[in-house]
C-alpha cells in the first residue's frame, strides 16, 4: 500500500464536494427521520443505523482524499467509532428510545471530539471554523442526548435537529473551504 501526500490546494475541492454531499444527506435523513419518528419502526430503525454508516463512508473518502495528511489517523478512529455506533444502535433499538439516545449521545461525544481535532489540524485550509464549532457542539449535544434518555417522554426528534444543524455546518464549511484563514 502506498501513501501519497496531497497538497492543501488539491484537498480543498474534494473536501468541498464531500461537505456538500454530507449537507444534502443530513437534510434528507433528518426529514425522513422526522417523518417516521413517532415510533421505532423499520424505517426509523434503518435510518438510525444508516446515519453512522454514512459517516463511515464519508470518513473513508475524506481519509483517501487527504492522503498522508495530518488528520488521517483521526479519520480512521472516526470510522471505528461510527461502525461501533451503527452496531450499538442496531441493538439499542430493541430497548427503546432511551437506549438509542444513550448510544447516539455517546457516539456524538466521541465523534464530535474527533471532528474538533480534525478541524483544528486543517485550519490552514480555511473554512474549518464551522467544523471546529460543529465538533464542540456535537460533544455538548451528545451529553444532552444521554441526559434526555433519563427523562420521561424521550424523543428522537432531537436527532433530526442535530443532523440538520450538522448539515448546515458542513454547508458553511464547503462554501468557505479553500479561503485562506485570517490570522
Amino acid at each position: 500500500m502506498t501513501t501519497r501526500t496531497v497538497p492543501a490546494a488539491g484537498i480543498a475541492p474534494s473536501l468541498r464536494r464531500l461537505y456538500f454531499a454530507r449537507f444534502a444527506f443530513a437534510l434528507v435523513w433528518a426529514g425522513l427521520l422526522f417523518a417516521t419518528v413517532s415510533s421505532l419502526g423499520p424505517v426509523s430503525v434503518a435510518l438510525l443505523v444508516l446515519y453512522p454508516l454514512f459517516d463511515v463512508v464519508a470518513a473513508v473518502v475524506d481519509a483517501r482524499t487527504s492522503g498522508a495528511g495530518q488528520p488521517v489517523p483521526a479519520l480512521y478512529v472516526n470510522v471505528a467509532i461510527s461502525l461501533l455506533a451503527a452496531a450499538g444502535l442496531a441493538f439499542a433499538v430493541s430497548s427503546g428510545i432511551p437506549g438509542v439516545l444513550r448510544v447516539w449521545g455517546s457516539w456524538a461525544i466521541v465523534a464530535g471530539a474527533v471532528q474538533l481535532a480534525v478541524g483544528i489540524a486543517r485550519r490552514a485550509l480555511g473554512g474549518q471554523w464551522p467544523m471546529i464549532l460543529s465538533g464542540g457542539i456535537s460533544v455538548l449535544a451528545g451529553t444532552s442526548f444521554i441526559l434526555q434518555a433519563t427523562k420521561d417522554g424521550a424523543s428522537l426528534t432531537t436527532l433530526a435537529g442535530y443532523a440538520t444543524l450538522g448539515g448546515v455546518f458542513f454547508l458553511v464549511s464547503a462554501l468557505r473551504l479553500g479561503r485562506a484563514p485570517k490570522n
